[in-house]
């Protein structure tokens, strides 16, 4: 009876323990799903719009996260790098991709809306130059670029139109007598606000105080060339003419593959020619060379798990989702900076 007795407690108190590591096995399930991982209870929606250029990462990362989340519908846009500002500042987005960090009006924006954001870099890109492969050159210096496609540029119709303005800048690049037919990204794109900024501004500001320029072409290109949002319509424009000239984020252009060709660049006349590649980017040895954002709605992100949820997985996967749109991944210390800015829940710029 007691042997019995002493058996029967035993079952008893092993079936207790069951219950209670069962009960906590559930519990740890229920608290992961906020994280990066599967939550088949998670739902709601997250909306990202901006860049062209991160739109691929965004993309991959939303296309990943939704093969675990099934309950959470991300939509993911990319009209450019401005449109994106103006609608996650006006509230009516959670993410804002960017090709370029928020400029003041942007931020003032996002101030008088009540809108604070969390700055995340994200990766590295450059600027490609491209042009056909039937086109003499190999090298542009910012000076030809400024002489080609800045705003006295403006009615050149040839390669050679430009020849007198270059050496003006100091350039000694003799330019092909060939048509001069230029596409680019529009007024919309990042990228076109990030080519002006690192390749032409300098020059337009020492032209302006020479008074070769006014004020508003500072930060302008000529307006007369094709342009248009698709990276893919830039590069079949550049595909189909000797004398094209264009400029596209370094992942569209490496896609293209030998249809194109990528200038090497230079800083100044006569100064080293660099070609666009991971090795470049990433070290900054390429002239053209920029960083990659998005910035997150902060309020948004403490009220919508989905999104908070969201930002998590996207930084887990950030070399791998980076990598795989043909981008350069930011090294470990970087990755380190960006995560700590997402957990501490840093608001503001450290770019401007």
């Amino acid at each position: 009876m007691h042997t019995k007795g002493r058996w029967t407690l035993l079952l008893a108190i092993l079936s207790v323990f069951a219950l209670l590591a069962s009960a906590c096995g559930d519990d740890d399930d229920d608290a992961g799903g906020g994280g990066g991982g599967g939550n088949g209870d998670l739902s709601g929606t997250v909306a990202v719009s901006g860049s062209s250029t991160v739109e691929p990462i965004s993309s991959a990362a939303a296309e990943a996260f939704a093969e675990e989340n099934g309950g959470v519908d991300i939509s993911v846009e990319g009209p450019g790098t401005g449109d994106g500002f103006e609608a996650f500042c006006a509230g009516e987005t959670d993410i804002s991709d960017a090709s370029r960090p928020i400029d003041k009006e942007e931020i003032a924006a996002c101030e008088e809306a009540g809108i604070e954001f969390i700055e995340l870099k994200v990766g590295f890109d450059g600027i490609a130059v491209l042009t056909s492969p039937d086109n003499p050159l190999e090298c542009l210096s910012f000076a030809d670029l400024y002489a080609l496609i800045g705003p006295e540029s403006q009615g050149f119709e040839q390669w050679t139109d430009a020849q007198e303005l270059a050496t003006e800048l100091g350039a000694d690049t003799e330019f092909p007598d060939l048509p001069l037919e230029l596409t680019g990204p529009g007024e919309e794109s990042g990228t076109y606000d990030s080519f002006i900024e690192i390749a032409l501004a300098d020059i337009a500001e020492a032209r302006l105080e020479e008074g070769a320029i006014t004020e508003d072409q500072v930060e302008t290109t000529r307006p007369d060339y094709n342009s248009s949002p698709n990276d893919n319509t830039i590069i079949s424009n550049i595909e189909g003419s000797e004398g094209s000239l264009g400029w596209v984020g370094f992942s569209f252009a490496e896609a293209a593959g030998d249809s194109v060709k990528a200038m090497a660049v230079s800083e100044e006349p006569g100064g080293e020619c660099v070609e666009a590649s991971s090795e470049t980017i990433s070290d900054g040895s390429y002239p053209l060379s920029r960083s990659l954002y998005i910035y997150v709605n902060k309020a948004k992100a403490e009220e919508n798990e989905a999104l908070s949820a969201f930002v998590d997985f996207y930084l887990e996967g950030l070399t791998e989702f980076v990598e795989g749109g043909g981008y350069v991944a930011l090294p470990e210390d970087q990755v380190s900076e960006t995560t700590s800015a997402w957990e501490d829940k840093t608001v503001g710029t450290r770019e401007g």
